[in-house]
């Protein structure tokens, strides 16, 4: 492909990839409230943990290979009985994670009292975890057809969430939840096999020898993204302890919008990962952050200044006393991009998997490092809880681009 076609891919994959993001920000801040509202404060707060046990089970289930199969399917995307291979032992291997997951699950469902009575709904929770199985992320990530996963993740979300206002209008509703989002992603995947139909792409399976083998290729992959879910879950579980109710909810609210800005950053490397796969060019990195690092800054800058009516905005008058907190998390609004930038889409790209994630282990151990000191001196709260986030994602940003110098040889200058 000449240039010409490399950039106009770049920009449909960025610009579907934006699409999606938005859609992620969009409806839950559409549901959120209506669900706050027509739920009481227990049957919500039993809905938001069964949220949270999901999404680490669904990074153990992904384990990933939206990173190393994306790679697999870059590299041999022309031969398609060897792609319909990758593709099979991948899902194979996802599905041997699932049911390790469900016996975790169910260990859990067992020991924590939130969850027993609620059984139901939380299986039903992670019926849609294993779904995801087969909406095939990594396969048109990696043939750099992204249009394909915003189509099918707009069209599940959308229904979900629709028919949630239609369906949930009380306490006795919550198991129309998941019900609802199984439907959604049970669409989704009827669209994903009529694509994969379309480009005469099948599935083929090797064995489980060869589905253990993609597990252990892909370790490296998912230890960093679980040393990164640790960040989010330790800090939670500290705050629903040592803080009261009201700080917890100021944390809650400006990190759901801290967490709205940084996912308008992944479009951008998501969009540029397969192509560095390719092509390895460090040009492409460092123009990356030349044209998007000035606008984040300046995001930043609005951000500080503009705290107090945005907060007004998504939360009303009782969330102005916030104004500090969410101005605490501006060095990691500023930091995470480039924290981002220079690893997978980086120093994945040449091979670096296990540098990736040892900034990402380092970067987690400082992050306990920090909570554990703020507890002993007294000074653990919500506020220097963000400002030590910013600080341990300047240190991995740091330690990455480093890294990057330090192989520069080994990128297409």
């Amino acid at each position: 492909m000449n240039k010409s076609g490399t950039s106009k891919t770049l920009v449909k994959n960025t610009v579907m990839l934006y699409i999606m993001n938005i859609t992620k920000i969009v409806l839950p801040l559409v549901t959120l409230p209506y669900l706050t509202r027509v739920l009481s404060k227990d049957c919500y707060g039993v809905v938001s943990y069964v949220k949270a046990v999901m999404q680490y089970m669904q990074v153990v289930v992904d384990f990933g290979f939206i990173l190393s199969a994306t790679k697999d399917v870059v590299n041999c995307k022309e031969d398609k009985k060897k792609l319909s291979y990758i593709i099979g032992d991948t899902m194979l291997a996802k599905l041997i994670l699932v049911l390790v997951s469900f016996v975790a699950l169910v260990i859990m469902i067992y020991a924590i009292p939130i969850l027993r009575p609620h059984a139901l709904y939380t299986i039903l929770s992670f019926v849609v975890v294993a779904m995801t199985c087969f909406l095939m992320d990594f396969l048109f990530r990696g043939l750099e057809e992204m249009h394909v996963i915003t189509i099918r993740y707009v069209l599940m979300r959308s229904i979900a969430a629709l028919l949630t206002f239609v369906f949930v209008k009380n306490d006795t509703d919550m198991i129309w939840i998941p019900i609802l989002d199984i439907i959604g992603t049970s669409v989704a995947i009827i669209l994903v096999f009529f694509e994969m139909r379309k480009r005469d792409i099948e599935i083929c399976f090797t064995g489980i020898k060869s589905a253990l083998i993609k597990l252990k290729e892909s370790a490296i992959f998912f230890l960093s993204n679980m040393a990164t879910t640790t960040f989010t879950a330790l800090n939670t579980l500290l705050i629903g302890i040592y803080v009261d109710a009201a700080q917890v909810a100021e944390w809650s609210v400006c990190l759901q919008m801290v967490s709205a800005v940084m996912s308008m950053y992944t479009p951008i490397t998501d969009g540029i990962y397969p192509h560095m796969v390719k092509s390895k060019d460090w040009k492409l990195v460092t123009k990356t952050a030349k044209i998007f690092m000035p606008i984040v800054a300046v995001g930043c800058i609005f951000t500080f200044v503009v705290a107090k009516y945005a907060l007004l905005i998504i939360g009303g008058e009782k969330y102005v006393a916030a104004v500090p907190l969410l101005r605490a998390f501006i060095p990691l609004l500023f930091f995470s991009f480039p924290s981002i930038l220079f690893g997978w889409p980086a120093l994945g790209a040449i091979g670096k998997e296990k540098e990736t994630t040892f900034t990402t282990i380092i970067t987690a151990f400082l992050q306990i490092g920090g909570l554990l000191a703020l507890l002993l001196i007294g000074q653990f709260n919500v506020i220097n809880l963000a400002l030590l986030r910013g600080f341990t994602e300047a240190c991995m940003f740091a330690m990455r681009y480093r890294y990057c110098r330090k192989f520069k040889g080994e990128f297409a200058i």
